[in-house]
């Protein structure tokens, strides 16, 4: 089901080509409001609009904002345009993408000329706050000097315009593209899937280092198999298929309060542990004794440990990295000085990447 509402547009805090922050009255409260353009049109101040309010009456993560569903001012303006590969198929807001895989696509050619990665390194988290620090550790042990572009699934948010990680390392030149996957939409090149995602960000991109996390978001049930990080371990056996070096970025936690999610979250014992057929380098950062004796005997109970090479590097020159570019970092609510070892271990991950394509 969802929650609607009507309101007016008060006033617009952030105005980019392809998302717009208003802010919406609504029986005279205001409320932060997120704008698709490519879905709804440009909002103006003024102007009558129909909300999603779903995830802010269930509290999400997504919670204080709404969500435009439509504008009742005045009809979007929208471009014909090249492709004919639907996103967010069947729905009633279904849109046509030119995919890099289709013929009419000037980057056809490159994709189906494909062959291999040829040992590309690609880290694969699951939190889309992994990205800022994994992509820092890379770029803090490569000296800056590496070409990274980031994959972003379907596995949480789908607009790309959402993440204002995103927006900030394209701003700063920390990536060179970005490549959204599925019915993820809006990164620079689109694609069918994470293979050719995949391929899209080697062939076009010509990156040296991929990256791939869901967008902001994530979905979960508190059970073993009901959540979508386990893409990771699918994701891990596509970078095999196709001739890369998955990277494993483990998401691990010391102050998160449920206990499934302490030490190596239960997360990453079933994605790494059994959904991952195909052998991935598994980056720890370096902790204090207690945790890793924690984190030791969760590789070893769930497989993680016989199955993969597991390998231990500081990820704190990527937290350093991240501050000297001025960017602060956050995972559910909290940062670096709340939960270290979350953002090292992508820090790490990123390091180790870096370290292979230099072996390359």
């Amino acid at each position: 089901m969802i929650s609607w509402k009507k309101g007016k547009v008060n006033q617009i805090t952030v105005d980019q080509s392809d998302i717009q922050e208003l802010i919406v009255e609504i029986g005279g409260d205001t409320c932060r409001t997120w704008n698709y353009s490519t879905l709804t049109g440009k909002a103006a101040v003024g102007d009558e609009v129909y909300l999603n309010t779903t995830a802010v009456q269930l509290h999400l993560g997504s919670g204080g904002y709404h969500f435009v569903i439509a504008n009742l001012s005045q009809m979007p303006s929208m471009e014909p345009g090249p492709g004919h590969i639907m996103k967010m198929r069947y729905t009633p807001y279904q849109m046509k993408v030119l995919s890099v895989e289709e013929e009419a696509s000037p980057d056809h050619q490159e994709i189906k000329e494909f062959t291999s990665l040829e040992g590309t390194p690609v880290v694969v988290g699951t939190l889309h706050s992994m990205l800022a620090p994994a992509v820092a550790g890379c770029l803090a042990a490569a000296g800056g000097k590496t070409r990274i572009a980031y994959v972003m699934t379907d596995g949480a948010a789908l607009p790309i315009p959402l993440s204002k990680v995103v927006r900030t390392l394209k701003a700063k030149g920390m990536l060179v593209g970005t490549v959204t996957a599925g019915n993820a939409f809006g990164g620079d090149l689109e694609s069918v899937n994470v293979y050719s995602g995949l391929i899209a960000a080697y062939q076009v991109l010509k990156a040296d280092i991929i990256v791939v996390t869901m967008g902001p978001g994530i979905v979960g049930t508190g059970t073993k198999w009901g959540t979508t990080a386990l893409e990771q371990g699918e994701i891990i056996n596509a970078v095999s298929i196709l001739g890369g070096q998955p990277v494993a970025i483990p998401r691990i936690n010391f102050a998160d309060t449920r206990s499934r999610h302490r030490g190596v979250s239960h997360h990453t014992q079933t994605a790494i542990g059994k959904v991952a057929l195909r052998e991935a380098v598994v980056a720890l950062p370096e902790v204090e004794a207690v945790q890793r004796d924690l984190i030791d005997r969760q590789l070893e109970q769930s497989g993680i440990l016989s199955r993969h090479k597991v390998v231990v590097r500081d990820g704190s020159p990527a937290l350093r990295y991240l501050d000297d570019q001025g960017i602060k970092v956050s995972s559910m609510g909290r940062t670096f000085k709340d939960d270290p070892a979350f953002f090292l271990a992508a820090g790490a991950a990123g390091l180790v990447a870096s370290e292979l394509q230099s072996k390359k």
